[in-house]
């Protein structure tokens, strides 16, 4: 079972995406963040569920789509890196 940590840049992207949806409804908000969790969770286990992200091409990097949202992550032997969260229709920034 792999270990999830998440990296300097990606541990406010949740709160600041919930943040924002939270303008509007903050039970949206709150469920936004428990399928977010529930989904990274589950990379625990299947680590490389995640299609390899277009813009890298690396074996490594990998992304799982949630709802707008592409959570990006980068896999190293039993560690699961949350790289960054970001809405589908921005552009992906450097990693």
């Amino acid at each position: 079972m792999a270990r999830i940590i998440w990296s300097p840049n990606a541990s406010d992207n949740p709160e600041s995406i919930c943040e924002f949806i939270a303008i509007d409804s903050e039970y949206y908000a709150r469920l936004f963040a428990k399928g977010v969790i529930k989904a990274i969770e589950r990379l625990m286990v299947f680590p490389e569920s995640g299609r390899i992200v277009p813009e890298y091409n690396l074996e490594n990097i990998r992304e799982i789509i949630y709802q707008n949202y592409r959570i990006i992550y980068r896999v190293r032997s039993e560690i699961v890196e949350i790289v960054t969260i970001v809405h589908g229709a921005r552009l992906l920034n450097h990693l």
